[in-house]
């Protein structure tokens, strides 16, 4: 099959699937979605492959979706304007969900090696796989937080825990691959020249289970978290993701970045600054046309 965004390589019982916008930091566009579902069939397809291996070509992992024309200009695939339909904002961003969650779904355990940034959702990717391996001085975030997304996933509440997603989400906070690990959010971060030999350690070790084993487990430890509500968290996450772009300060931050960029608009956003005194935010109610 052939893929527009990444790469992907059976490598004897290893698949191989890269990232591979390095031009734009691997962001993710509309077509990312599908191309790693259809990886990730393709690997779990493959009698071959007992482990995957999810990475980024270049100098990231993954700096998310590729918001710069959306926030910059009238495209509508993502933004609308008012008066906005929440159900067919949901109907599009639960399906890029779901499509990521074809990894955390995969029968075969995906390890996910991190360098760089995974941010806003380039992390919900990260954090859709099995085990994380970040270099040290990688970051991993999520500023949208901050204003213009919810993680759809919600992985960060299933990884972290209830006090550890607040601390990530509450801020829009990044993070270095040492204090991932730290807060138990990877599985181990080591120095960014020590990656590849980490992550290869890993998957070699898992190469050599029968694919019935890792299956089992893999199934056992994830319906515990469906069992704890994942669903019905990622619908939930789902609709307020598509409400934080058309909040008052949601639409504040649109009109923004048309202005002044939409990079400009983000520095100002994580800048910790009040963003009501900074930005022309509409607080009364809204007038249609």
């Amino acid at each position: 099959m052939a893929y527009s965004t990444l790469t992907y390589v059976c490598d004897g019982r290893i698949a191989r699937i890269t990232l591979d916008r390095p031009q734009r930091l691997n962001a993710i566009t509309t077509e990312t979605p599908g191309d790693l579902e259809a990886a990730i069939r393709a690997a779990n397809a493959d009698e071959r492959v007992h482990v995957i291996v999810l990475s980024g070509n270049g100098a990231a992992f993954c700096s998310g979706y590729d918001l710069k024309d959306f926030a910059e200009s009238e495209n509508r695939i993502i933004q609308t304007e008012m008066p906005w339909d929440p159900m067919k904002d949901y109907a599009l961003m639960k399906g890029f969900t779901e499509q990521f969650m074809s990894i955390f779904r995969s029968y075969k355990p995906v390890v996910c090696k991190v360098h760089g940034y995974a941010l806003a959702g380039g992390s919900d990717i990260a954090l859709c796989s099995d085990i994380i391996v970040m270099a040290e001085d990688a970051r991993i975030g999520y500023p949208p937080a901050r204003v213009w997304g919810c993680p759809t996933t919600a992985m960060w509440v299933y990884r972290l825990g209830a006090e550890g997603a607040k601390r990530m989400l509450l801020t829009g906070d990044l993070i270095t691959g040492i204090e991932a690990k730290a807060m138990g959010l990877v599985t181990d971060a080591v120095p960014a020249e020590k990656l590849d030999q980490r992550v290869e350690e890993l998957a070699d070790r898992m190469a050599g289970i029968p694919k019935n084993q890792l299956m089992m487990q893999k199934l056992m430890i994830n319906q515990a978290l469906t069992n704890m509500g994942l669903e019905s968290t990622q619908m939930i996450a789902t609709i307020f993701d598509g409400i934080t772009r058309h909040s008052p300060e949601g639409m504040a931050f649109k009109r923004r970045a048309e202005d002044v960029g939409f990079k400009q608009a983000v520095t100002e956003r994580d800048s910790g600054a009040c963003l009501e005194e900074i930005w022309d935010v509409m607080t009364g109610p809204v007038q249609y046309d």
